[in-house]
């Protein structure tokens, strides 16, 4: 996977798109799922994968989540519990803990795409929103640099 500069949420879901031929949809989650304590679920189906996210919290979180559900995909996870599918029931993964191995590769790989959108461009303008007040302070002090054209 190419994770080549300029990254940004924009051209990641692009470039797999293209790699697993079909489009990513990203969509807030219902209200009810984000109740019940999932903040993002992946849904892979043959024809378009539908990666879900909590619309409820930080612009900096919405984009974690989306870059967890991300990580399901490109490590391809299949199940809950990390065993495979027969492969004619779409898969759908749901983020509420990190106890399963499947879980913790996916939110490592999260942060270390992140790290690399962050020092590369902009973000998806859905997820995407200037860090004010503390979160720009904080983001200042670990090295981060914000995009003038971006907001920042």
């Amino acid at each position: 996977m190419d994770l080549s500069h300029p990254l940004s949420l924009d051209i990641l879901c692009a470039r797999l798109a293209e790699r697993r031929g079909r489009p990513i949809r990203l969509h807030p989650l219902p209200r009810e799922a984000a109740e019940s304590g999932v903040c993002g679920l992946w849904v892979g189906t043959d024809t378009v994968d539908y990666v879900f996210y909590e619309d409820r919290t930080t612009p900096l979180h919405r984009e974690h989540i989306v870059l967890h559900e991300l990580g399901h995909i490109l490590f391809d996870h299949h199940s809950l519990d990390g065993e495979e599918n027969d492969g004619r029931a779409p898969v759908i993964l749901g983020r509420t803990n990190y106890t399963t191995r499947q879980e913790r590769e996916a939110e490592m790989l999260a942060s270390m795409i992140r790290v690399r959108i962050r020092t590369s461009g902009p973000r998806h303008p859905r997820l995407a929103a200037a860090p004010r007040g503390a979160l720009a302070r904080l983001e200042s002090a670990m090295g981060y640099e914000r995009d003038v054209r971006d907001g920042g």
